[in-house]
């Protein structure tokens, strides 16, 4: 946003979502749309979560709230299958006033506040029961999204669950004992729930991933540039490490540049970097990917973007096999297509350019580019 002399502009660019602004709402169309329930699917994908396929419980309304709606929506879901899966019960310290003594009496509070009498004794103790922090930040979210939301039966439905879970804590103080979470295999299943209440709970700015509704910049944002990112990089790492590569992150994999003023020698890196390198081979074979939120399915290639991945080529790949890598999403269905540049003498590289299925689970549409990883990598072994 830039402030002009009697006025603002506003420029969306990757930005989608709803601002509320003093008199008026605005929504931000995506150029690319994605159903509700799909992009709960993409947003839990590029967070590292795996969720459950559950179409009774997966009922994210796009109502007034637009996509402010569906966090909130996306940790009644995560809940509810904490509640059927039955909630985690641990040992609680609790303090409690009885007529026998059950764990340790609490001397100081027994001489202050009830001295002398001997039928309530002040003692200290641990329950079994389900308070545990785990079901603390969920009641506290929940509650907390109750109050958030604009639609009457969405609002009934978080409150409703709110109840089946302990919520002594308020909302200030879930962050800091979300920050000192720990899991383990006995609670790591509370991870995907804990993600959304985070996001219902954290606040934030619109340069943020998901802004919640209610705080902040009073919407919610999304920039789907960055989640498309995400989501091609998990993608293409799941697929090189099945193939026996891996993700080169080094800082020893990196094109640098040198000879600026200054010190610095800054990396000039693809979205994601795959490394190969077989038994026996002489050298480490490299391929490119970027992830690219543009419509590449109906439209060419910018120069821009030709001149980068041309860059990719000449400085990562084997000039036997000059190729790279642009993922782009695909409203329409999966796509592929391929560049070919050539010079004076022969072939310069080649660029394939795979559209990505955003009608389908993130799992299924990775398709296009899993296989294009494992031909990659046969060409790389049989080299």
């Amino acid at each position: 946003m830039v402030e002009k002399r009697d006025h603002y502009v506003l420029t969306a660019r990757t930005v989608t979502g709803v601002l509320e602004l003093s008199r008026i709402r605005l929504v931000l169309r995506p150029k690319f749309p994605i159903a509700g329930n799909r992009l709960i699917d993409w947003l839990s994908y590029a967070n590292g979560q795996n969720s459950t396929a559950d179409e009774e419980l997966r009922d994210w309304p796009l109502g007034s709230d637009g996509y402010a709606g569906l966090v909130p929506a996306a940790l009644l879901y995560e809940c509810r299958l904490l509640l059927r899966r039955g909630l985690r019960r641990d040992y609680v310290r609790r303090q409690r006033v009885d007529t026998t003594l059950r764990g340790r009496l609490n001397v100081e509070a027994q001489a202050t506040r009830c001295f002398g009498a001997v039928d309530r004794l002040h003692v200290k103790t641990f329950e079994y029961e389900d308070g545990g922090w785990e079901n603390l930040v969920c009641g506290a979210a929940l509650a907390a999204a109750a109050g958030q939301v604009t639609s009457p039966l969405l609002r009934h439905r978080l409150a409703s669950a709110a109840q089946d879970f302990p919520n002594s804590l308020r909302a200030t103080d879930v962050l800091p004992l979300l920050a000192r979470a720990r899991y383990s295999a006995l609670n790591a299943h509370y991870q995907p729930a804990h993600a959304w209440a985070r996001m219902v709970l954290g606040g934030g700015g619109p340069n943020d991933l998901l802004n919640p509704y209610g705080f902040g910049a009073q919407g919610l944002l999304l920039k789907l540039d960055d989640l498309w990112e995400s989501v091609v990089q998990r993608m293409a790492v799941e697929a090189v490490t099945a193939v026996g590569g891996r993700w080169a992150r080094d800082a020893g994999d990196h094109i640098r540049t040198h000879g600026r003023h200054g010190s610095s020698t800054p990396p000039f890196r693809p979205d994601v970097l795959l490394s190969f390198a077989p038994p026996g081979a002489p050298s480490t074979s490299y391929l490119a990917v970027d992830a690219k939120y543009k419509n590449y399915a109906k439209r060419n290639v910018s120069r821009e973007d030709r001149h980068q991945l041309l860059t990719y080529i000449a400085g990562y790949t084997d000039p036997a096999n000059p190729l790279a890598l642009v993922v782009h999403p695909d409203p329409q269905g999966s796509s592929s297509h391929q560049l070919e540049f050539r010079g004076p003498r022969g072939l310069v590289g080649r660029v394939l350019v795979l559209g990505l299925d955003t009608r389908s689970a993130p799992k299924v549409a990775a398709e296009p580019l899993r296989k294009a990883i494992v031909n990659f990598a046969a060409t790389v072994t049989t080299s």
